[in-house]
């Protein structure tokens, strides 16, 4: 029979101690010092509690507790002598049924990762999803750690560590997160689309109206009906826009004479991805909400208002010099000259929206009347390590840094790499080079500023010849406008005095100007709210990256929640990951804002 949080909270501090004792490998301490935090009223407050009493254990304890695990398929494996816990997730991944060649791998990377760091290499092997990773990945992941710094490997392993107590803990409890895990298997059916070039690489790459980003609308779509949206329909920019409709009836007051808003929430977030990106950059914002739909819809439920959830076509700007091409038609932010951009195959984006059916005469009507809403609220995964290395599952956010875009291009004078003396050069590239060492300087007095040149190129560059273009991409980003700006300004001044010392011509052109949107204090005080009512701690922090609230912010209040990533919060990147656990306590969270907005309090 499953342990309930009433009987834990109620048992004697040994019995309790007892019913916990495998979580953490042969280190029932934990949990006993957790249990001095009863009584406890998730069990995600239960397991930040034993994340707690880990972190400030310090370092030696920690390595004592990694140190008191068994090597993946070891020794102790083979002899079997592995914990009950232990033997059923090693078999659930199906280390118990290695090839020889699969058992000679792992154990040969079992005495590298040994031999370099002094302790064993832990991994959740159940996984995000808590049903297995593979034999594949289970070594594609220890082959990657193997190179890592020691002290993030330390502290790797205990995030691990405490994904394994997590699962154990579900186990012990009989919990399963079944919205979380709908989330995660949308999106896994989602990735299957991917542009040509990259499906053979088994990469994930969805590009504005290509076939892979069409067939995704029309899997959201599809996904939209089933969860039980009312109406679901395409736009003219290729926005999946879906609603579950609100019960007039329930408009009115909630019973306490408190007017309740009938105006409608918006929610989303973009399917489109960068090149070979990650899974849930995005889409986990659009199937969040969407399992919550499922889950009134479901229980025959109405909220006293429309919940309009939109899968915005375009965020990215990989294959248009455009960004925002989805969230900016809401905002009535599409510029019409726009249409007249061609791809790297020179294909308009105007022709490109005829191809996919969309009719670009409508798009000025996609504009929302900001009077018909009561805000928009995102969904995303940090995409970025705070959330990963504090072992928290959700952050809230503050605000969304101001950022600015550049395409640039030096012009030199390309000549014979062996007869042109050093002295006598006009190198567009080490022209560049030297702005990009600036950039980082630069970004790096700020502490909390940031400088990107993530685009280099030498047009028809030779080994043996003396580089005369170089194009390069320059991103500045800042916690707000005035920052940025003197950032730009420096780095600016910055290039056009290094481009004028070298004798080379610069010609930089402004793509993209961003300003900061902060959160709207009354929305990010119902995401408080939220995760509070979850047991979960506040941690509050700015989001580096754009979003399509920041476009959104333009015309309405807005406030976003951030999901913890997994391997270090990295995005952008196949890597990206993050747990169906953490996904259903987005979605818990989402739930209880649907609740609060129903039932407002004086």
């Amino acid at each position: 029979m499953a342990l309930t949080l009433s009987q834990l909270n109620a048992a004697p501090i040994e019995d309790a101690t007892a019913l916990l004792s495998g979580l953490y490998e042969h280190s029932p301490w934990i949990p006993r010092a957790a249990l001095a935090q009863r009584p406890f009223a998730s069990l995600a407050q239960l397991k930040f509690a034993m994340v707690g009493v880990l972190n400030a254990a310090g370092v030696e304890p920690q390595l004592a507790l990694i140190r008191a695990h068994p090597e993946l398929a070891g020794k102790a494996m083979v002899d079997k002598r592995l914990t009950a816990e232990s033997a059923h997730e090693q078999s659930k991944a199906g280390l118990t049924q290695c090839t020889p060649q699969e058992f000679e791998r792992i154990q040969q990377l079992n005495r590298d990762y040994n031999a370099r760091f002094g302790f064993p290499f832990i991994l959740a092997v159940r996984g995000p999803r808590g049903t297995g990773l593979s034999k594949a990945e289970i070594i594609a992941t220890f082959e990657r750690r193997l190179h890592g710094h020691p002290d993030f490997e330390r502290q790797e392993c205990i995030r691990n560590i405490h994904r394994i107590a997590e699962i154990r803990l579900n186990d012990l409890f009989g919990f399963a997160p079944e919205l979380g895990n709908r989330v995660w298997d949308w999106q896994e059916t989602l990735s299957q689309h991917t542009d040509p070039g990259y499906a053979e690489l088994n990469q994930l790459t969805v590009t504005y109206l290509t076939d892979a980003h069409r067939a995704c609308a029309q899997r959201i779509s599809l996904d939209m009906r089933q969860a039980g949206c009312d109406t679901v329909h395409i736009d003219a920019v290729g926005n999946v826009v879906g609603c579950y409709k609100g019960d007039s009836c329930l408009r009115s007051t909630d019973g306490g004479n408190r007017p309740i808003s009938s105006k409608t929430l918006l929610t989303g977030s973009h399917y489109d991805t960068v090149r070979n990106g990650g899974k849930y950059d995005g889409r986990l914002g659009i199937y969040v909400p969407l399992a919550c739909v499922q889950a009134l819809a479901q229980a025959g439920k109405r909220l006293p208002f429309d919940l309009e959830i939109i899968a915005f076509a375009e965020e990215e700007g990989q294959r248009y010099k455009a960004t925002f091409l989805g969230s900016g038609a809401l905002t009535g932010d599409f510029d019409p000259a726009w249409l007249d951009q061609v791809d790297a195959d020179g294909t308009a984006m105007r022709d490109a929206m005829q191809q996919a059916g969309l009719c670009v005469d409508d798009i000025g009507s996609l504009k929302r009347n900001a009077e018909n809403y009561q805000g928009f609220v995102e969904v995303h995964i940090e995409q970025g390590p705070v959330l990963n290395e504090l072992d928290i599952a959700l952050g809230i956010v503050t605000s969304i840094n101001a950022s600015v875009r550049y395409m640039g291009e030096v012009t030199g004078m390309a000549s014979h790499a062996g007869t042109t003396p050093m002295n006598r050069r006009r190198d567009a590239a080490a022209t560049v080079a030297e702005i990009v060492l600036f950039v980082e300087q630069r970004a790096t007095q700020d502490s909390d500023s940031v400088g990107t040149v993530g685009m280099l190129q030498v047009p028809n560059g030779s080994i043996n010849v003396v580089p005369g273009r170089c194009q390069f991409s320059l991103d500045l980003r800042a916690p707000n406008d005035a920052q940025r700006d003197r950032l730009a300004e420096d780095v600016l001044k910055a290039a056009r005095d290094i481009c004028e010392r070298r004798g080379v011509h610069l010609n930089l052109t402004e793509t993209l100007r961003a300003s900061a949107a902060p959160s709207a204090p009354v929305w990010q005080t119902r995401w408080e709210a939220a995760v509070q009512a979850l047991g979960l701690p506040l941690h509050r922090m700015p989001s580096g990256a754009g979003h399509d609230a920041m476009k959104l912010h333009e015309i309405m209040p807005q406030a976003m929640l951030f999901v913890r990533g997994l391997n270090s919060g990295i995005s952008h990147n196949p890597l990206e990951s993050t747990t169906s656990d953490d996904m259903q306590l987005a979605v818990d969270a989402f739930q209880h804002l649907l609740i609060q907005l129903s039932n407002p309090t004086p």
